[in-house]
């Protein structure tokens, strides 16, 4: 199967990254290299793209997808957590945009060996990067009861969480779990019938959150944001695209927090506390994608896309100015 993942708000990102033609760009997550491709036809031989992706279908079909820009792209193999020793590697001090398109992509969902989807009978894999060793499959039949029910409230919101990680123990103890199927029915049993299809598929937030504890998600993106605003040039761009509302939430936070890091009660007539403002957040609301795009890609329906832009303080006079 060809690795295929329509990107989604296109036209959004690449309008929001305001990008310049000799300026440099970091696609975190590259996948088919959807969103790169739109930007590499917005620069010039001046211009510069890095790609990083830790699948290696990704890292083919983006490779391929991106050979008629050979000259001002370079793509590496790794997880998005490790972008300052790669841009250090290439001699790149800071960029003038990233981009980060969260979750999984639809090649991953779709392909059936690669164990993401409930839809689908197959291994219980879920690795984002086949050089890693633990699967979903080893989380299913090793973690504890307490710290199953725990990822399946924190990471799926999943209201059935200690009753799903009771039965996937009591599985287990007859039975290695070794399948989505195997999943699916667990998660049927474990909830009341007029609950099951009260949100969608009932396996839709087990399969999320074991996905994110796998890939470790969220800690590598609230790991990231801090450095990336960082390592902006003055205007630089940080856009986000998140699909659910934990990836949101730290998003959020975290554009908030570069924004106004004053940590000073708010009676007092002058900040003390030294926090100084990153930038501003260009997107009070997050963009959600038209009713067209909605319909034309039903996965792109819970996607938002958030942006922060980079003032570094001592040009802040120049560009108030401008």
């Amino acid at each position: 199967m060809d690795f295929r993942h329509t990107p989604v708000l296109l036209e959004e990102t690449i309008q929001h990254l305001n990008i310049r033609p000799d300026g440099i760009y970091l696609d975190g997550t590259l996948g088919g290299g959807g969103h790169s491709i739109e930007i590499c036809r917005r620069l010039n031989a001046g211009g510069r793209l890095v790609g990083i992706d830790q699948d290696a279908d990704a890292i083919r079909a983006a490779a391929e997808r991106l050979s008629g820009y050979q000259d001002r792209v370079t793509i590496v193999r790794d997880n998005y957590r490790n972008f300052k020793s790669i841009l250090d590697e290439l001699t790149i001090k800071s960029v003038d945009g990233i981009l980060l398109d969260l979750g999984v992509s639809s090649y991953q969902l779709d392909h059936a060996d690669r164990g993401f989807t409930y839809r689908v009978d197959a291994p219980l894999d879920m690795r984002m990067d086949d050089r890693q060793t633990k699967t979903a499959k080893d989380i299913l039949n090793t973690y504890t009861e307490k710290e199953l029910s725990r990822i399946l409230w924190e990471y799926g919101e999943e209201r059935f969480a200690k009753s799903i990680a009771y039965h996937i123990v009591k599985y287990r103890s007859e039975k290695v779990i070794e399948t989505t199927e195997e999943l699916n029915t667990i998660i049927r049993n474990s909830i009341p019938s007029k609950f099951r299809n009260e949100k969608g598929h009932p396996s839709k937030q087990t399969f999320q959150a074991l996905r994110i504890e796998l890939n470790r998600e969220l800690e590598v993106l609230s790991e990231s944001i801090d450095g990336m605003i960082e390592s902006l040039n003055h205007h630089g761009r940080l856009c986000i695209i998140t699909f659910h509302s934990l990836e949101d939430r730290i998003v959020k936070n975290a554009f908030r927090k570069n924004e106004n890091p004053c940590i000073c009660p708010p009676d007092f007539p002058v900040c003390t506390c030294g926090g100084t403002s990153m930038g501003h957040v260009l997107t009070r609301k997050p963009v959600v994608p038209k009713e067209e795009e909605q319909k034309n890609n039903p996965r792109s329906k819970s996607s938002k896309l958030r942006v922060f832009e980079r003032i570094i303080s001592h040009e802040r006079g120049v560009a108030d100015a401008e």
